[in-house]
């Protein structure tokens, strides 16, 4: 089973993601990638890059992603304060917000589409320091098909 974890920066907020505007001549509004989101997804391919990927997993994929917020400076003081709760108030992107940034910047790279994803599990995990994404991306074999209730398969 091929199994690919990678530690990536903090993700681009989906809300700074796209880009959409008006061009002259053009009767509806037309989306792009921002700069920052074609900044991020290149820095994506460079550290896979140096992982050694050389070739997207063929097929069926699993993604499990850690999102780990910037630890902020009075992070003592909040803890001694909230107590295990201390993190809730530490700005983070969305989770979700997250994964579709994340699954556009592994396709073509890790993997070879998002469609090819078959489960998803994701985490937002207490600051330690820096702002990352780590994520395990593994490779799933086709599972043989059942016999139907007359004993045919499906």
């Amino acid at each position: 089973m091929t199994k690919i974890v990678l530690t990536l920066p903090y993700p681009v907020s989906a809300n700074r993601y796209w880009r959409t505007y008006m061009p002259k001549g053009f009767k509806a509004p037309v989306t792009t990638l921002s700069a920052e989101a074609k900044a991020y997804k290149s820095e994506v391919g460079w550290l896979a890059k140096a992982a050694g990927i050389r070739s997207p997993l063929v097929g069926r994929v699993a993604v499990a992603y850690t999102l780990y917020p910037n630890r902020p400076q009075d992070w003592q003081k909040r803890q001694r304060r909230d107590g295990a709760s201390w993190d809730d108030s530490v700005q983070c992107i969305d989770l979700d917000n997250a994964q579709k940034v994340l699954m556009d910047a592994l396709k073509g790279i890790v993997f070879e589409d998002d469609r090819w994803v078959r489960r998803i599990t994701a985490e937002r995990a207490e600051p330690d320091g820096e702002g990352r994404l780590v994520v395990t991306i593994t490779a799933i074999e086709p599972e043989l098909v059942q016999a139907g209730l007359f004993g045919e398969v499906a």
